[in-house]
């Protein structure tokens, strides 16, 4: 029986844990030739013998989504060596908690550049190869932090929210392309997102967040992406929010 992303090629940004590193393994699982992309290259190997584990084939992009020239380049290097680009998820992603008085302008910077301006280069580069083969997909992982912004999470929340307004613009730009484009918010899901958090404190609730009882896993996360991809080409969904069954905080 034919694997339903069978000979399509998809390049994953922010591959090296959670929700990347589970779409990566549900597009390798369903046939797609995978690129992934992200700045800890051990993670990447080791992901990619588990793509090759399952009769895919696996190509290693390490570098920062934050820098246009890396970005810019994933997407032409997948193009290289798989000659074409089906499938684009945007899932890499960072949090850094501040209030806006106390904050640090460099780490604001820093979210967006990695949030939202990764994303915009790589659907950039993307686009005109989609175009040329007459369609394609592109997915950008927001989070429900989109839509229930908190103080001390300002810069999250807005460069999520932003994201939104981003893909629905874009949806609308190249669907006549035959380009679908979708967002998806999760909420709670057990990642490594909040590890990176500077301070000790905002990382331990963070991370008891993400990892509270009930919260999603990041399988879970790539099965709503792969349903998207395996719709009819006339189906776009636009957008996903998907959130634990039990949600004891909100998300």
């Amino acid at each position: 029986m034919a694997k339903a992303l069978a000979g399509k090629v998809a390049l994953v940004a922010g591959a090296s844990s959670g929700i990347g590193e589970a779409a990566a393994l549900a597009l390798a699982e369903a046939g797609a030739s995978v690129a992934i992309s992200a700045r800890r290259k051990e993670r990447l190997e080791d992901l990619a013998k588990k793509i090759e584990a399952a009769g895919a084939k696996a190509l290693i992009l390490a570098g920062d989504v934050a820098e246009e020239s890396f970005a810019l380049g994933m997407v032409e290097q997948t193009v290289q060596a798989f000659g074409r680009l089906d499938i684009l998820i945007n899932s890499a992603g960072i949090i850094r908690p501040s209030e806006v008085e106390t904050g640090s302008p460099a780490d604001w910077r820093h979210v967006f550049d990695v949030n939202l301006h990764g994303t915009f280069y790589a659907c950039h580069a993307a686009i005109p190869h989609m175009r040329k083969q007459g369609g394609g997909d592109i997915i950008n992982v927001s989070s429900n932090a989109a839509r229930r912004a908190v103080k001390v999470f300002n810069s999250y929340s807005a460069t999520k929210n932003a994201l939104n307004a981003f893909t629905d613009a874009l949806r609308q730009e190249v669907g006549g392309y035959g380009i679908r484009v979708c967002v998806i918010m999760p909420g709670a899901t057990a990642t490594e997102v909040a590890d990176s958090i500077p301070d000790a404190n905002m990382r331990s609730a963070m991370q008891h967040h993400t990892h509270k009882d009930g919260a999603m896993m990041p399988a879970d996360i790539a099965a709503a992406i792969l349903f998207t991809l395996t719709l009819p080409s006339r189906a776009n969904v636009s957008e996903i929010l998907i959130r634990p069954t039990i949600d004891v905080t909100p998300t």
